[in-house]
């Protein structure tokens, strides 16, 4: 870990303003979320922090059952913090994180990061047309 960064599950250290501004302002998968989901999406799932010092620097969450299922989400490290790394170690940690181990499958969608999650094994699914979903039924 580089070591002016720290990772953390604890939820209470998450700054939820920066979550909700970088999700609704920057994310392209959430454009406008209001911040009452945020709140709520965290409160559901198991939360990832990334820390320089107590300020936050990056986040991701897993949506899970913590038995047969998850699926990663809102993953993220803030502009001023890029190209050191950190996207790699978060995700080193999130995989490595032990109420996950068991899992069948840990799934994600995304539109532009394909190299960084091949490199912790994720691939494209086998039989898309065995997947299925339900459009949004609203939009922020």
């Amino acid at each position: 870990m580089n070591e002016a960064y720290t990772i953390s599950t604890d939820k209470s250290k998450l700054d939820i303003d920066v979550i909700h501004r970088y999700l609704s302002q920057e994310a392209y998968w959430c454009l406008n979320i209001p911040l009452d989901i945020v709140q709520r999406s965290i409160e559901n799932s198991a939360c990832f922090g990334v820390y320089q010092g107590d300020n936050q620097a990056g986040f991701a969450r897993v949506i899970t059952d913590f038995a047969t299922f998850g699926y990663l989400a809102d993953v993220f490290i803030l502009p001023e913090h890029r190209g050191l790394g950190l996207s790699k170690q978060l995700m080193t940690f999130i995989i490595a994180y032990p109420p996950l181990q068991r899992l069948r499958r840990i799934m994600l969608v995304t539109r532009d990061a394909h190299g960084l999650y091949e490199q912790f094994g994720f691939q494209p699914i086998d039989s898309p047309e065995n997947t299925m979903f339900i459009k949004a039924f609203t939009s922020y």
